[in-house]
């Protein structure tokens, strides 16, 4: 990876994770007021209304031999730095930080991430970070 490059993904996962704390108090107090600026959902659409078909994640789950395989992708485009999905955080039913995959825009042509759990059962929350269009959450039952 070019240094440039690096530096970009760098910064990209250093503002994503200043706000995911955030989001999972905001999502814990259960104000949606106060969350629609931070992040979106198919029922909060914000500013970006036309926006939802490309940019909230679908997350598919399967079990298989007590693992868990979780999948998360958003139909969105990759545009080189221009406009793409920077990456996926997948958070537990407690907001809680699971585990996440940075997209290199230049390499990755299509935001697709892929998660192997141990035993996990309840809601799974997924979210996707636009680089122009802000972040979006989704949620799953497992």
């Amino acid at each position: 990876m070019k240094r440039r490059d690096f530096i970009q993904l760098s910064a990209a996962g250093l503002a994503t994770s200043l706000v995911v704390p955030a989001i999972a108090q905001a999502e814990s107090e259960k104000h949606p007021a106060a969350t629609a600026d931070i992040y979106y959902t198919k029922d909060s659409l914000g500013r970006w209304s036309g926006k939802a078909a490309t940019h909230l994640p679908h997350i598919e789950a399967s079990k298989t031999d007590g693992k868990i395989t979780v999948k998360v992708v958003t139909p969105h485009e990759m545009k080189g730095y221009e406009h793409y999905i920077v990456k996926h955080v997948l958070l537990d039913k407690n907001h809680q930080f699971i585990a996440e995959k940075m997209f290199n825009p230049l390499e990755d042509k299509t935001p697709v991430s892929t998660f192997t759990l141990d035993a996990y059962s309840g809601t799974l929350y997924a979210l996707s970070m636009c680089n122009k269009h802000d972040l979006w959450l989704s949620s799953a039952e497992v």
